[in-house]
């Protein structure tokens, strides 16, 4: 039943582009989207037949506000701002694979190589995108192996390790002229682009050489270093001779969710791809859209991007400088056909399997919701505290979302008001400022809540829920003496009959597993650093400055124990270092 002040407001909007912003109950923004027609577009979700995700959004709207734009393009880029700012719960993200990897090259008077999250910033020269961390770093450590541009992040005041192994020029002892970085960033783009002809046989030469001189270890070395090259610079055999950079986008839809496949072309050479396969919202055409302007903000636009015929993206010319295509036919038309051929196929795949699970994982959350009697389950937030004997006392706690963990809703605690072993006063911290904020931030609020303990966790928790006269149910789950999930406790401390073998079970084996790691996690954390920064502490001449860099590089006294003098002295001045290498020996 549509309230009175929606309707309203319905009669008020304009025909005009825009975008709009849907409320819940407690003002917090739950979905945005854009729309040629404001009016149109928002009076649509009250009316007419509707998707079972729309359906539920619109049961959640109490309220929504709009802002009304110039253009279509304008409208596009302030509902990806907005996505932004506000992370609504009911936007689907397509992949969190906006932030593909790249290799950096710096531009500086001595650049250096390394791995980025993001090809925004112009002022250096990128290499990518790859299709994950893994082929990033693997490529990385081939660069540096290969041609030697300086390791360090500052300039030491003298040579390490890399200089020793012929990887590093040196530039903290040696004068190297702009000319020679250029030479090098220019070798670096051939071999990453695929050209590895030149080095290959260069190594070829050096091996042979070794050879001929009895010197069999740096000749293995020669042989494993053109076998690793072969192994990181393999390809697809689909080339094209006029070494240009593109883009393909294949898609498909089926059964309510979109599979999109995403092909990068570099130089030429298809040298990765990737895949998403997230529910269909409800204009596909808008959702690719709204994709690919959010993608090409974070990443390098080709000169090229080729596009399936059926596509109507003319606002994102508006957008990114590149050059769209919608090829009819020959060899761009054939990549375009084997990208939508890539998304189906995919999309076979995974989607029997993905629809398998959540069968299983919301069959099993429903059940939750049924055993504890909470009408339209739909946010778990779960609590573990994490101590050594009161000491570095930290908690953590996370949110899942219809049965899947939401990392990015996962929250830290540093206990501030308790001394000692006092696990309940813990937890009624953490729960009362966990809470508290919720309140004041008018963040989105779980139906319920699970602690990791038994009788008296749930007392302290739910005095405090209902001190701040929440309406938000509390339980438990109770161990066993392995320390395995034993029991689902309800908020009388009473058992909650459960079959161990059930989908149930394991769905709360699951999350009392994910919340106890997270806690242990950062316990560990604070207590490493805790750790090192009591050790370097006690060395003459290190400061806060210097403790920083140490604590974020190196995070342990372990890994800094395991370090040579030599490489101490890459982060440290000479005498500092020897101060340090001597104390760390001592411990």
């Amino acid at each position: 039943m549509i309230s009175q002040d929606i309707k309203d407001k319905l009669s008020l909007l304009p025909l005009k582009p825009g975008c709009y912003l849907m409320k819940d109950q407690a003002g917090t923004v739950i979905y945005v989207g854009k729309a040629k027609s404001l009016k149109s577009r928002v009076t649509s979700y009250f009316t007419g037949t509707r998707n079972y995700k729309t359906t539920r959004l619109v049961s959640e709207i109490v309220d929504f506000d709009y802002i009304v734009t110039s253009s279509e393009k304008e409208a596009l880029l302030l509902e990806i701002n907005l996505i932004k700012d506000y992370d609504p719960k009911y936007n689907i993200a397509l992949t969190d694979s906006s932030y593909y990897p790249y290799i950096q090259l710096t531009k500086e008077r001595h650049p250096r190589l390394k791995i980025v999250r993001s090809a925004s910033n112009k002022k250096h020269r990128h290499f990518g995108p790859f299709p994950n961390a893994t082929a990033a770093r693997e490529t990385l450590k081939l660069l540096d192996r290969l041609f030697k541009l300086r390791k360090c992040k500052h300039i030491p005041g003298k040579t390490c390790l890399y200089y020793s192994l012929g990887q590093c020029l040196a530039p903290c002892i040696n004068e190297v002229s702009v000319d020679e970085y250029n030479e090098i960033a220019k070798s670096i783009a051939r071999f990453v682009n695929g050209d590895t002809r030149e080095v290959i046989a260069n190594l070829q030469e050096n091996m042979l050489a070794a050879s001929e001189l009895l010197q069999f270890e740096k000749a293995k070395e020669m042989r494993d270093l053109i076998a690793s090259i072969k192994h990181v610079t393999a390809k697809q055999n689909i080339t094209f001779n006029d070494m240009v950079d593109r883009d393909i986008i294949g898609y498909h839809v089926d059964n309510g969710y979109l599979s999109l496949q995403l092909f990068f072309m570099r130089n030429g050479h298809l040298l990765s791809r990737d895949f998403s396969l997230v529910p269909v919202e409800d204009d596909v055409n808008e959702q690719i859209l709204t994709y690919l302007a959010t993608f090409y903000q974070n990443n390098v636009a080709p000169k090229e991007l080729l596009l399936p015929l059926d596509l109507d993206l003319d606002t994102l010319q508006e957008i990114i400088e590149t050059k769209i295509i919608k090829p009819e036919k020959g060899k761009k038309a054939d990549l375009v056909k084997m990208a939508t051929a890539n998304a189906k196929e995919q999309l076979d795949k995974k989607f029997q399997l993905m629809a398998k699970n959540e069968r299983s994982t919301i069959g099993a959350f429903m059940q939750l919701g049924e055993l504890l009697h909470i009408e339209n389950l739909h946010r778990v937030e779960l609590f573990d505290n994490s101590n050594i004997q009161g000491s570095y006392a930290v908690a953590g706690m996370v949110c899942f979302i219809d049965g899947a963990p939401a990392k990015k809703e996962y929250r830290k605690f540093k206990i501030k008001t308790v001394t000692g072993p006092d696990d309940y006063g813990s937890m009624k911290e953490v729960v009362y400022r966990r809470y508290y904020r919720v309140l004041v931030d008018r963040l989105a609020m779980p139906e319920l809540i699970i602690v990791d303990g038994g009788k008296g966790q749930i007392k302290v928790a739910k005095e405090v829920i209902d001190s701040l006269n929440l309406p938000i149910m509390v339980c438990g789950l109770a161990k066993d003496d392995k320390h395995n999930t034993a029991m689902l406790l309800d908020s009388e401390g009473n058992e909650v009959k459960i079959s161990k073998r059930s989908p149930l079970f394991f769905l709360l084996t699951r999350m009392q597993d994910e919340v106890h790691r997270y806690a242990v996690s950062f316990h560990r954390d604070v207590h490493g650093k805790s750790l090192v920064q009591s050790a370097l502490d006690e060395v003459p001449g290190i400061g806060q400055k210097r403790k920083k860099m140490l604590l974020n590089k190196y995070r342990s006294v372990k890994n800094l124990k395991q370090l040579t003098l030599e490489q101490l002295q890459a982060d440290l001045p000479e005498k500092v270092a020897q101060e340090l290498y001597d104390h760390l020996q001592k411990l």
